[in-house]
């Protein structure tokens, strides 16, 4: 007898081996892993993990000098422009057109190598950009333009050609991503602390409804009971990107207000279960001890109850504030708002180096937020 369970129990070890097989092999089959597509994609894998590890945070500070050219369109509504000789200028050959006509743009005495942005200034005030183009070594420009007809003399007002250099002064400034990246994780950050407040808030009141021996007497409290706790449960199995996305199409894509109400509504059904926990495992002496003076229900819940959840209820709000700054910076790819939207914009548009700014700051806040969260937590407990 003994030998033969001694066989089932092999023969059962052996079968869930060869199940745990079945089912790997099966996962395999279903995902379809292809080892040799990635070894393909390694240099594109290269340049993109390149562009993310070199985050854009400081640029050489740029000095932008403006040299223009009145360009009379047509000839003869206002004098042709007399020709300078020395400095920073352009010279367009003819002086003068019509819409449609050719001329050629000479640049001399920039500096060599600059970026420029060509660019009509119209008579109304207004520009109109042309094309960037780069001075050669000798600080020179050598180039046919197309008068446009916008360029067209208004009320003795002439169009200008002009040249936009941009000039770097040796000086490191913040980049323009670096400013945009931290104006969205401050978003997401008090997006997180807003929702987590409301979430709370929301919590509390459901946790002492869900607490079996807070409320669980007679058939109205079981009732009520099982309704909120059932409720708890089906706001918990929805992800809060989820939510985000169903709110983002409400109240519109890029939104901050989508992610606080998505994060609200999971907030509060996590903290309230967590909440209602740490009602039930409360020491029932101060209850009896409180009851026995003849306290009513709400006297029992604020001398006896609530003192001793107060320090957990503390510890769980500032690790669930931990948890949505975390959650923040993902529901923005479905529409939420904060760093979560920056980071997808720019992965969509394949500005790797702006969102290579965006995942430094993620991974900082968020560590940074770590150690804080547990450290207040430490003083708690």
């Amino acid at each position: 007898m003994t030998t033969f369970k001694a066989l089932l129990k092999s023969l059962g070890k052996v079968l869930v081996t060869f199940a745990v097989v079945a089912l790997i092999i099966l996962s395999i089959r279903v995902t379809k892993p292809d080892i040799g597509k990635l070894i393909s994609s390694s240099s594109k894998a290269k340049d993109i993990l390149g562009q993310l590890f070199t985050p854009t945070t400081l640029i050489k500070e740029v000095e932008k000098v403006t040299v223009s050219q009145i360009v009379p369109v047509p000839c003869g509504v206002v004098s042709n422009p007399e020709t300078l000789t020395v400095g920073p200028r352009i010279i367009v050959d003819p002086p003068c057109g019509s819409p449609k006509d050719k001329v050629h743009l000479h640049g001399y005495d920039l500096p060599p190598n600059a970026q420029i942005s060509l660019r009509w200034i119209l008579p109304t005030g207004g520009t109109m950009s042309i094309k960037q183009i780069q001075a050669d070594a000798n600080g020179e420009i050598d180039m046919q333009l197309e008068i446009r007809p916008i360029s067209a003399t208004v009320d003795g007002v002439p169009a200008q050609i002009s040249f936009e250099v941009s000039e770097p002064t040796g000086r490191m400034i913040a980049s323009p991503a670096l400013k945009e990246v931290l104006d969205a994780m401050f978003v997401t950050i008090f997006m997180a602390l807003i929702a987590t407040t409301i979430g709370t808030i929301l919590a509390i009141p459901l946790s002492f409804l869900a607490a079996s021996n807070i409320t669980r007497k007679g058939w109205l409290g079981t009732g009520i009971y099982y309704i909120v706790r059932s409720l708890l449960n089906i706001i918990r199995s929805y992800e809060p990107m989820v939510l985000a996305t169903i709110f983002a199409m409400i109240v519109g894509f890029g939104s901050p207000f989508a992610g606080v109400i998505a994060l609200s509504i999971t907030t509060a059904a996590s903290l309230g279960k967590m909440f209602s926990e740490s009602v039930e495992s409360i020491d029932n002496g101060p209850i009896e001890a409180v009851t026995a003076t003849g306290a009513n229900k709400l006297q029992v819940v604020r001398y006896a109850v609530v003192p001793q959840i107060v320090p957990d209820f503390l510890s769980f709000t500032i690790y669930h504030w931990d948890i949505n700054v975390r959650i923040s910076t993902i529901i923005g790819f479905v529409g939420g708002g904060g760093i979560g939207y920056f980071l997808s914009q720019r992965i969509n548009t394949l500005q790797y180096h702006q969102a290579g700014t965006a995942l430094a700051a993620i991974i900082i806040v968020v560590w940074a937020l770590d150690f804080m969260s547990s450290e207040v937590r430490k003083q708690l407990i």
